[in-house]
């Protein structure tokens, strides 16, 4: 199957990326509606991409490069009838492909309820860096996952002589 990723270009596929992340378990679970998730998708902050296969609009991601959280996966999302295909793993290694051509470490949260992404992100080489109590909303902690490439400072640190 052939799976074409690229940013969204058209408020159509924008508001497809919407749909797609108002139905997932982490935001249904967590109360977000049309209008949160249509504001994440139109932050300058963010850079969204639309998955294909064939003309189908298959999944959506949402990383953040700029400011002062650079290299971090906000969302990523496919539709309930595409699931269990690999396209998770194959929009991972997409993901990890532009974050690590400019960040060394690539961050993301998942929630504590959800387990099946959890998992997911572990199988994939994230290690857990901490836990968020009730970050998104009360009663629910995200858990901080990063995977890195190399340091920030790739160089040895030099020690300050007084």
């Amino acid at each position: 199957m052939n799976l074409e990723i690229r940013p969204v270009r058209s408020d159509e596929e924008r508001k497809a990326c919407v749909e797609i992340l108002v139905i997932s378990k982490p935001w249904v679970t967590l109360g977000m509606t049309p209008a949160h998730l249509a504001d994440t998708v139109n932050d300058p902050i963010n850079e969204v991409y639309v998955a294909f296969v064939e003309e189908e609009i298959v999944g959506t991601i949402v990383i953040q490069t700029k400011g002062d959280f650079s290299g971090y996966l906000k969302s990523i999302a496919v539709q309930p009838g595409w699931r269990s295909q690999k396209l998770g793993e194959r929009m991972m290694a997409f993901i990890e492909q532009e974050i690590f051509s400019t960040c060394a470490n690539l961050f993301l949260c998942v929630s504590s309820f959800n387990r099946d992404a959890q998992r997911f992100y572990l199988r994939q080489g994230y290690e857990l860096v901490g836990t968020l109590n009730n970050f998104l909303v009360e009663g629910y902690d995200e858990i901080l996952m990063r995977k890195s490439i190399a340091p920030i400072h790739h160089g040895s640190p030099r020690l300050k002589k007084d």
